[in-house]
């Protein structure tokens, strides 16, 4: 009995296929939490399949009702050895992105697990089956071999992340108790780069939100008129180039942090962001002046236009449009409070003339940032077991450049976030053509069961 015996014994559960078998009835749910006849498959998933799995493991489970409607159940499964040991909470969600079935290759199915070379199709795969299934049997792994965690472990599933997690909040407030842990330990997102092995202690947040200019009813023949009404699409424009300059470069200045700090950029300082073969090649000069690519990502705030329309765009006509709209998104860090930034673009755009401009947000913060600083000692000891395991200095991000409902853990449950994922960037998350790479799978239960084996045998100081 040792960490290297437990192991070997998470990769024969790769080599053996047991792994996969679990993973192909996982997928063959119809988890989509947008849509409404699949809503059952929600309740069933964690009723038929990851409740029993836990169950056989040694977990009390229980499903619980969602306090939001739009949102689908809660499963929370708790193995408890002894009450003086530390917790630590484990996250992951059933519930997936549409299956798209039309759209998939020939060949493919979204809710048939096929392989193909190193490559895994299904929709959640990457997001986030395969990912809390590497979890579930790195605990099994443990406790198999050493007749124990060595810790108390509390398993929460949700089901309902891709619509935003309503109703993730209000369960974690009413079940505080429930849920009180030491520390969370999750999967979800991309690595770094494919052959390093990560951990990032938080993500970035986003506020969505519109710009708009809107001068009159209806448009009016440009030949006519052209040259004597303001047309809002230009208007607008230029608005919006007084944001962020022609390379990339935010210039309300309220809405970027001050500084980064220096916990932070250390991190950084070895990161390399690759240009995957199936990802977009990386605008060098795009950004934030003077900033590694890592510190753009992990450590900035940028401002996003997702859409913006003015007339009629599919089928233009010679009229001056009455309106313009922009759809915008700020993504940030901690080290901003983002219930400045809509004032802050409001004194922007009047101090620029723009008066007529009006910014109203449309769909709220989604996930709120949050960061582990990486001195703390919960983020030092998970880098050290994963190099342990893999005899490789993990890539360390302070905060995941996209989001998930990690302020709920962070904040509302007051734990240090461990975040250990197990795909990549060119995995096809929420596209057809969804897969995992076979090596990082293998890889995943090898690094989880040595966390998890960590956490038994010396745990880090909370």
């Amino acid at each position: 009995m040792s960490r290297e015996t437990a192991i070997e014994r998470a990769v024969r559960g790769w080599d053996d296929g047991s792994f996969i078998k679990d993973l192909t009835r996982r997928v063959a749910y119809h988890t989509e939490s947008q849509i409404k006849e699949s809503r059952p498959y929600l309740t069933t998933y964690l009723t038929e399949e990851i409740g029993p799995t836990l169950k056989a493991m040694g977990y009390q489970t229980q499903v619980f009702d969602n306090p939001e409607p739009a949102g689908g159940p809660f499963l929370v499964g708790k193995r408890v050895e002894d009450p003086k040991l530390p917790t630590v909470l484990t996250y992951g969600h059933g519930d997936v992105i549409r299956g798209l079935e039309s759209q998939w290759r020939a060949g493919l199915d979204p809710w048939v697990l096929k392989q193909e070379g190193e490559r895994y199709y299904g929709r959640g795969t990457a997001d986030n089956k395969a990912q809390h299934s590497i979890n579930i049997a790195a605990l099994r792994t443990v406790i198999e071999e050493r007749g124990k965690l060595g810790f108390n472990s509390t398993f929460l599933v949700e089901t309902s992340e891709e619509i935003g997690s309503p109703g993730l909040e209000a369960f974690c407030r009413k079940e505080k108790a429930l849920l009180k842990s030491d520390m969370l330990i999750g999967s979800d997102g991309p690595r770094l780069a494919p052959e390093r092995p990560t951990i990032f202690m938080g993500t970035r947040g986003a506020l969505n939100f519109e710009l708009a200019v809107e001068l009159r009813e209806g448009g009016h023949h440009s030949g006519n008129w052209g040259g004597l009404l303001a047309n809002p699409g230009i208007i607008l424009a230029h608005a919006l180039a007084t944001i962020v300059d022609r390379n990339g470069k935010v210039l309300v200045r309220d809405i970027v942090p001050a500084h980064i700090p220096n916990s932070v950029r250390s991190a950084l300082a070895d990161i390399e962001l690759p240009n995957l073969p199936e990802g977009p090649e990386i605008d060098a000069y795009w950004g934030e002046p003077g900033l590694s690519a890592a510190e753009k990502v992990f450590a900035w705030n940028t401002f996003e236009i997702l859409a913006f329309r003015t007339g009629n765009p599919e089928n233009p006509v010679n009229a001056v449009p009455p309106w313009a709209r922009a759809h915008c998104q700020i993504r940030y860090t901690i080290d901003r409070d983002p219930d400045t930034f809509l004032p802050a673009l409001r004194r922007h755009l009047d101090a620029h003339g723009f008066q007529n401009v009006t910014v109203a947000a449309t769909r709220l913060t989604m996930f709120k940032a949050t960061r582990l600083d990486p001195d703390h000692p919960c983020a030092q000891w998970a880098a050290k077991s994963l190099e342990r395991t893999t005899g490789q200095k993990p890539a360390v991000l302070p905060n995941l450049g996209g989001s998930l409902p990690n302020d709920v853990f962070s904040d509302l449950l007051g734990l240090p976030t461990i975040w250990v994922p197990h795909s990549y960037a060119s995995c096809s998350q929420h596209a057809p053509n969804e897969h995992v790479l076979a090596p990082l799978l293998r890889e995943g239960l090898a690094i989880m069961t040595g966390v998890f084996w960590d956490m038994g045998e010396a745990p880090p100081k909370f």
